[in-house]
Parts: structure tokens; C-alpha cells; sequence
């Protein structure tokens, strides 16, 4: 402190703790500094094929966009999410809050968005801090989403709150393991909002223990709640990653089950449950934007058993595809051949279901008019498709979907329904339909009396067999 030193060596030393607090400050709740330049300038740069021209091309740009948010691009969700919201003047033909906030949703529930790309040690201090200025844009660009969504969620219903879930639900669905595990982190009290670490900034900020002005507003409710934890469903899209085959998911199902007490004990309910489990709709609902509407097997690469699925086709009477196109409104009559359906005709199905137009039906698009057809209340259609998937004619084999159509034309009257779900009861069908006679017998006398022979005869049969054991008493 002798000889004028003490003043230098105090600044020094006020310096070093200044220096040391804002280290400390960066740690977790720190705002990037990236975030403290212009609005334009906050945005991550987005890729080419997201950011060309579209004069005259708008349903064509979209139509690129949905295909890559279906697989999973963190940038085309985002933009997504802009475009439905109509946040440039251009897009206020395309305004749907619905749809804009299943894609925000999506883009905060992808990794790509919160992963660090590139960390370095922060040295004598401890911990870890972004690199890249590229971690810094995304965290904008998610607390942006999570701002945006939170407004879109308080000014919708249940009921339109709950469409955007199950939306979710199903893309998500479409994304094998990698979805199904996304899933499981978003019912999961132990990660972020929308599965990111806990300690992940914007998932601080969504339950008020953020920095600045949203840790004064209480964070962002609304997304928060969008998905209610519950460790039963936690559990259960842990178990369907699981059933994918995927390694990797039965490793994470293990540590999930051992990650908090008490969770082992839902193994079996969780079983059962995984096995009657059916997404939320068939294909993505039509009632989107007319701006292409991917199907759930295009969301990902086509395996064997889909090429397999669908080259069996053939083998269903073309006449159901007929009356699927009839009951749509494309066709005045059932064709009974391929070549019956005129192509003005096709084109109006391919236009329909947001695929090219090229005047040729193709094996896939005889399933989608059976589907569409089904997913719009015709329960022949909704007969023909239970048995497509029990089969495994023109969709690879899924009894749990085969019993829901099922069920789905019984409630419209469809004796032939009614009587295959009797034959699901009378020797049931592991997870999807317990064995119960009794309900066996009750459906099959529904369907006898609404007149389907096989039924008939087997009635008879049974009730044959009751009157000679009354006799021999």
C-alpha cells in the first residue's frame, strides 16, 4: 500500500472480481451477448433452400417447408412457425395460430435448437460456455418460439390447445425412436418444458426462474402446460421407442426407470397400454392448410415391410377403392377396375391429397383414399382399412390400429365390424383386446341381428349346442 501502490492494486483487484462476476454471471442464466445487437441481427442465418424467392411459388415453398419439418429440420419448423403466423404481410393467406404453434412447439422440442454446438472451459472460474456465436442465435431464436407460442396458447380453447397437442403427438410419432423418445422427455418432470436440460435458460425462463422480464411476468404458463408431466406417459413413449427396436431407447427406458423411485412399478400397466396405443389420427388431419400434407410414412425413410405392405395392394379388391373415391365426392360412380377411373378423376384425388399431379393412381394413393375416405366417416371404408391393417395389405400390420377402425365402423352399425370384434374378444389379441367371451358372444348376437350370415351360422351353432346340453339335464 506504500509508495502510491495501493490505489493501482485495488483497481487491479476490482477489476479481477468484475471480471470474475461476469464469468459467474454467464454460467446457466446468462444472456448472450449476441442477443444485445439489432432484432435483425439476433436470428441465426437461415439455409438457402428456407430463404428463396417465392413470387407465384408460395404453395410450392411451403410445400418444401412441411416436408422438412416432418423430418425434424429445426429451421423449416421455425419458419413454419412464422409463416402460419403470418408475420410477414405475404402469408396472411396462410394465417392458421393452429398450425403455427404445433410448429413452434416442434422447433423447442428439437435438439437441433438446444444441443451446444461448440463449448470451451471456462478455465479457473469452473463450467462450460458456448464457443459459437451459433449457440447464442439459437437460444434467442428459441426464447423468440417460446414468447410467441405462450401468446398464441392463452388466446386459444381446450378444445384448440388440445388440437395442437395431439398434432405434436402425431408428427412426433412419425419419427420412430428419436420421436417417441422427444415425447417421453416432454412428460417428463425431470427435463425443461419441452425436454431440454432443466437448467437449459429458456426452460428456466418458462417457469418464471429466467433473467429479466419474464422472470417478473412468471415465465410463459401457457407453453408451459402444453404437455402436463405424468411418469405413466413419461414411461409409455420410453416403452414404444423401445418396441422400434432402437438400442439405444432400451438403454435410456432403463435409466428412466431408475431415475426416480417408485417408477419400476408402472412397468406392466405401461406394457398394456403401449400395446392399445394408437396416434392421435391416421395421417396429418386435412384440415391443415392446403399446402401438402405429409402422410406418416413419408416423415421418414421407408423400410421392407412398407414396400412389402404396399406391393400387396393388388391383392384388395379394387372396387373399395372405387367407392373410397365415390364417397369423397371424386367420382360419380365405384369404379371397379383402374382403368374405370377417368383421369381428370385421379388428378382431383392426387390434387386432394397434396400429391403430383400426374394422372396415374398409384399403389399408395389407393390406400390414402381408403384412409382419407375412412378418416371422413364412411365406415366401409373404415371396415376396409381395420382389415388392411390386420392383414398387413397396403400398410405393414398394426392389430391396434386394426381394432380402432374396427371399433370406429361398429359405432356406425357395420355388422361385419361388430363380428370381427367379437372374434378379437373370443380369442384375444395380446394388449390390444383381453379375451372375453362373454363380450364375444354379445357382439356376435349384435352382428347376427343386424343380419351378417357368418355370424348367423355360428349363432346357430351355438345356440344348437346349449339346447341339446339342456336336453341330456
Amino acid at each position: 500500500m506504500r509508495g502510491g501502490t495501493g490505489p493501482i492494486a485495488i483497481a487491479a483487484v476490482a477489476v479481477l472480481l468484475i471480471l470474475a462476476l461476469l464469468s459467474m454471471a454467464a454460467c446457466g442464466e446468462r444472456t448472450p451477448t449476441f442477443f444485445q445487437r439489432s432484432e435483425t441481427a439476433n436470428p441465426c442465418p437461415r439455409p438457402a433452400n428456407l430463404t428463396g424467392s417465392e413470387f407465384n411459388a408460395q404453395e410450392t415453398g411451403v410445400r418444401a417447408l412441411r416436408r422438412a419439418a416432418f423430418r425434424g429440420d429445426f429451421f423449416a419448423q421455425l419458419e413454419l412457425g412464422g409463416r402460419y403466423a403470418a408475420l410477414r404481410a405475404t402469408d396472411k393467406n396462410l394465417e392458421d395460430p393452429i398450425e403455427s404453434s404445433v410448429w413452434l412447439a416442434m422447433a423447442l422440442a428439437n435438439e437441433d435448437g438446444f444441443a451446444p454446438i461448440n463449448r470451451v472451459e471456462r478455465g479457473m472460474f469452473g463450467g462450460w460456455r458456448p464457443l459459437s456465436k451459433y449457440d447464442d442465435c439459437r437460444a434467442w431464436e428459441r426464447q423468440n418460439a417460446y414468447q410467441r407460442l405462450n401468446t398464441q396458447l392463452s388466446r386459444m380453447t381446450l378444445t384448440e390447445q388440445e388440437e395442437v397437442r395431439d398434432r405434436v403427438i402425431y408428427v412426433l410419432s412419425t419419427q420412430g425412436a428419436d420421436g417417441y423418445r422427444t415425447l417421453a422427455r416432454l412428460h417428463d418432470a425431470l427435463y425443461g418444458a419441452f425436454g431440454e436440460p432443466q437448467d437449459n435458460p429458456q426452460a428456466r425462463e418458462a417457469i418464471g426462474r429466467g433473467s429479466g422480464r419474464d422472470r417478473r411476468r412468471g415465465g410463459y404458463p401457457a407453453a408451459l402446460n402444453l404437455f402436463q408431466r405424468n411418469e405413466v406417459d413419461a414411461y409409455l413413449y420410453n416403452y414404444l421407442a423401445v418396441q422400434t427396436g432402437d438400442v439405444g431407447a432400451f438403454v435410456l427406458m432403463k435409466d428412466f426407470e431408475s431415475s426416480s423411485p417408485g417408477r419400476a412399478q408402472y412397468s406392466g400397466f405401461v406394457e398394456a397400454k403401449a400395446r392399445q396405443w394408437v396416434p392421435p389420427f391416421e395421417f396429418y388431419p386435412n384440415a391443415a392448410p392446403a399446402s401438402g400434407v405429409p402422410f406418416s410414412d413419408e416423415s421418414r425413410p421407408r423400410g421392407d415391410a412398407y414396400e412389402y405392405a404396399l406391393s400387396r395392394v393388388t391383392e384388395l379388391p379394387f372396387v373399395h377403392v372405387g367407392r373410397a373415391i365415390r364417397y369423397l365426392g371424386i367420382a360419380d360412380k365405384a369404379a371397379a377396375r383402374p382403368e374405370d377411373l377417368s383421369k381428370r378423376e385421379v388428378e382431383s384425388l392426387e390434387a386432394v391429397l397434396g400429391h403430383p399431379i400426374e394422372g396415374r393412381l398409384s399403389y399408395q394413393e389407393r390406400v390414402r383414399a381408403i384412409q382419407l375416405a375412412a378418416v371422413n366417416g364412411s365406415s366401409e371404408a373404415q371396415l376396409v382399412l381395420a382389415v388392411m391393417y390386420s392383414e398387413g395389405i397396403g400398410v405393414p400390420p398394426d392389430y391396434a390400429r386394426a381394432y380402432f377402425w374396427y371399433e370406429e365402423a361398429a359405432r356406425q352399425g357395420s355388422p361385419e365390424a361388430k363380428f370381427a370384434l367379437s372374434t378379437f374378444f373370443a380369442l384375444g389379441v395380446s394388449g390390444v383386446a383381453d379375451q372375453d367371451k362373454a363380450e364375444a358372444v354379445v357382439m356376435r348376437i349384435d352382428s347376427a341381428l343386424a343380419g351378417f350370415a357368418p355370424s348367423v351360422a355360428r349363432l346357430q351353432a351355438v345356440l344348437s349346442q346349449v339346447s341339446r346340453s339342456q336336453q341330456r339335464r
